[in-house]
């Protein structure tokens, strides 16, 4: 399952798209770490429809996990040379 988190800071707004089994792990590897809090990246399940609505009023963006990270990829939200990996997880942020 794919949840979506959306964070406000005044005009900007950052959107977090993770793999639900993912939340609460914590991922190292060399000088790279990936933590994936609940603050952070625990939202809530939403349609295709309803995320594309959404990207299109957000700043920056935030994808990680296997099932996230072909999602991004399949809609082309993301390119794959974004795409970084820390301990087999992939990892993703784009403006």
């Amino acid at each position: 399952m794919i949840l979506i988190k959306i964070h406000n800071s005044g005009a900007s707004r950052l959107i977090s798209i993770c793999d639900s089994d993912l939340i609460g792990k914590k991922f190292e590897q060399g000088n790279k770490q990936l933590d994936i809090t609940e603050r952070f990246y625990k939202g809530e399940e939403m349609s295709e429809e309803k995320i594309f609505s959404l990207l299109e009023t957000c700043s920056s963006l935030n994808v990680v996990g296997k099932e996230s990270i072909q999602f991004a990829l399949k809609n082309k939200i993301i390119h794959k040379d974004l795409i970084i990996i820390i301990q087999g997880i992939p990892h993703a942020q784009a403006l």
